[in-house]
């Protein structure tokens, strides 16, 4: 479980979010009666280019594309409950993902009081970082409550205030699920790491078997060969001859026929 990973999770689940209540707003605002919603629109852009101001093309293709967009939108009116549900699963995401960003730096910093940090980034930069994601994840959480509470109709409103106090509880279970998770892959990873160096101790300790007899075999080789051409009355095995076998050796073969 990385930080920062988390961290785009939760971003991503926030656009989610604000698009989702945007086409819900667009929807809920286009529903009921589009013939009164056109009319409004026909009299508003009227009012700003009466009969001796007339529009630039540019100005009533705009308003033509408008009047088009709030007759789909008023089609997609029975889309609205879907959207609902969308939203609250995005909001699920976003504050699944941030208990356990939180609950990832509280656990980073009950460690830094007893355990010496190895890692690669400096102190300095990775507190720096946990606490602009911090801030961070503060401002996201204060711009949906904005936006679903005073910008969006009150039924996005309540779903934000449900969720919110859903995910308060279950935020809290994660939070113990999360640190016990956290030390059991530290367990693990640091059996994973003692069994990798026993591992590399055994190959070390083989390679320098292996070259040890290498070596002295070599010598040994070397050994042989020099007594060879020194002594070769010792025969050209690799154990001498003994005193018993040269003199026998050296004594005339009778051989006896049959």
């Amino acid at each position: 479980m990385d930080p920062i990973t988390l961290f785009a999770l939760a971003n991503g689940a926030v656009s989610a979010v604000k698009a989702g209540c945007k086409l819900y707003k667009d929807i809920k605002g286009a529903a009921g009666d589009v013939k009164e919603v056109l009319k409004d629109l026909d009299d508003q852009f009227h009012k700003v280019y009466p009969s001796n101001k007339p529009p630039s093309v540019e100005a009533r293709n705009q308003f033509i594309k408008e009047k088009n967009r709030v007759i789909e939108l008023n089609k997609r009116d029975g889309e609205t409950t879907n959207i609902y549900q969308e939203i609250g699963e995005h909001l699920g995401t976003y504050y699944d993902n941030m208990n356990k960003c939180i609950a990832l730096f509280e656990e980073e910093e009950r460690r830094a009081k007893t355990e010496v940090y190895t890692g690669s980034d400096s102190l300095g930069k990775r507190a720096l970082q946990r606490v602009l994601m911090m801030k961070q994840l503060q401002q996201m959480e204060v711009d949906l409550r904005e936006l679903m509470v005073y910008q969006s109709p009150p039924e996005l409103g309540a779903l934000y205030t449900e969720v919110e106090e859903m995910m308060g509880v279950m935020g809290k279970q994660q939070k113990i699920l999360i640190v016990q998770e956290m030390k059991r892959h530290e367990i693990a990873e640091r059996r994973r790491k003692q069994k990798l160096h026993q591992l590399h101790i055994n190959i070390s300790i083989g390679i320098g078997a292996i070259l040890t007899a290498a070596f002295f075999t070599l010598l040994l080789s070397y050994i042989v060969e020099d007594r060879i051409k020194k002594y070769p009355q010792y025969g050209d095995e690799w154990i001498p001859k003994s005193e018993k076998q040269r003199k026998r050796e050296s004594e005339p073969q009778v051989f006896v026929g049959r």
